[in-house]
């Protein structure tokens, strides 16, 4: 592998949550080759839309999309378009009955409008496209009511960064519990007089560690007042005393700074943040691993993109071609290599330099528990609701139970108005 890959695993959910990193939503064709193809014929236009970075935008347009126009004789013109902002255009253009879009890579947390309101193809008959080493989890998440709607494009997950040096010095090890998680948040506080655990709670915006203890204890985010919700608030309500102030200022990038400064000893956080604070910033002493269990079990929240055809394509042939080619283990190798990303295939990870192999381990054994948010198309007043409640538990020491069950009529309220 190259000594200079791009940001290791970084980019594996940055292009959920980096926003205007490209011109947002600018056209930004791809280069390929002027005039018609072997055979005289002029290149046929597929129009595909993704959300990268720049470093990806490069990697795609240089490495991965030339070699398909070639083989195929076609153009590959590529949009930037956010995830938050698919479904805006996707409508326009059906209420135009014009569909300028042939393929959209989607944030796999984001998909559930695009199938309710019918703006994505049916895939159900090209299911066996998906290759056999793909993860199940990338699978069903393309799934609705027994359908295929998505393909497996590139999954993420969040793995846990320590500072194994801190932990040593006060005879501590990574938490692989809820108890050992509250300990080690103890102890810390204790020695240092400051909370040393962040988790990224911010109490406003994703809520993807909180659904991780939600379900950890057996709970059902869209319930939200059950038995094992309510364990799980009980635990934080608890647990809160002991944290970093980080907690409520940890986003992506800052809990990589957090860590490489060492105002925090513990925090999860995408996988980018190996290349930046293990390879780039020499912190050889930052380690991570899958994480904890709950109750009831590890549970993870599964990030990523996944593949769909917008509802009037007329180039619904080539898009599959292109999904086929993007899904090929050849294809996935060097995304895996050029830009350290994890993969849905289970048969590329054979790429990896020895350094980095114990974080890919951790990434690898998170995608075996990882599962995406509930994808309904009431998720955003079920995310607020989520939010509002723990703010009141942790921040305000409301009690659990009246707290929960107050939240949970709001969303069975929002569940009833999409119905």
């Amino acid at each position: 592998m190259k000594s200079n890959m791009s940001k290791l695993l970084a980019v594996g959910l940055t292009t959920v949550m980096v926003s205007g990193v490209v011109a947002g939503c600018a056209k930004n064709s791809t280069p390929s080759s002027e005039g018609s193809g072997a055979s005289g014929e002029q290149p046929k236009k597929l129009t595909v839309t993704m959300a990268l970075s720049e470093e990806e935008w490069a990697v795609m347009k240089q490495d991965i999309i030339p070699a398909f126009e070639k083989k195929h004789n076609a153009k590959i013109e590529a949009l930037q378009v956010e995830a938050q902002d698919v479904v805006k255009k996707l409508e326009a253009m059906k209420q135009a009955n014009k569909m300028e879009i042939d393929l959209i890579a989607q944030d796999v947390n984001n998909t559930s409008l695009l199938v309710s309101k019918g703006l994505v193809e049916d895939l159900s008959a090209y299911k066996d496209k998906i290759p056999g080493e793909a993860i199940e989890g990338l699978v069903t998440a393309g799934e609705f009511d027994g359908k295929t709607y998505f393909l497996p494009y590139r999954p993420n997950v969040e793995i846990n960064y320590y500072n194994e040096n801190k932990f040593q010095q006060y005879g501590l090890e990574a938490p692989k519990t809820w108890d050992e998680l509250l300990h080690v948040a103890k102890t810390l506080k204790e020695k240092e007089q400051l909370g040393r655990v962040a988790l990224k709670i911010k109490l406003t915006g994703d809520v993807i560690e909180i659904v991780e203890f939600i379900r950890q204890a057996g709970g059902d985010p869209l319930v939200l007042n059950d038995e094992g919700t309510i364990k799980a608030y009980t635990y934080l309500q608890e647990l809160w005393p002991y944290l970093s102030e980080d907690t409520l200022k940890a986003s992506f990038s800052s809990t990589n700074s957090f860590l490489a400064s060492e105002s925090v000893y513990y925090a999860p956080n995408w996988p980018f943040g190996v290349n930046i604070i293990v390879k780039d910033g020499g912190k050889t002493e930052i380690k991570a691993n899958a994480g904890f269990s709950g109750p009831e079990g590890a549970v993870k929240t599964l990030g990523g993109e996944v593949m769909g055809i917008p509802v009037g394509s007329s180039n619904k042939e080539l898009a599959l071609e292109f999904m086929e080619y993007l899904m090929s283990k050849e294809v996935q190798e060097q995304l895996i290599t050029k830009l350290g990303w994890p993969s849905f295939r289970s048969d590329v990870y054979g790429e990896v330099e020895d350094w980095q192999k114990p974080y890919f381990e951790a990434v690898q054994e998170g995608l075996k528990v990882a599962k995406p948010l509930p994808n309904v198309p009431y998720w955003a007043d079920v995310n607020k609701a989520i939010n509002e409640s723990l703010s009141e538990v942790v921040t305000d020491k409301k009690d659990v139970k009246e707290t929960l069950d107050k939240y949970a009529e709001i969303i069975q309220k929002a569940k009833s108005e999409h119905e």
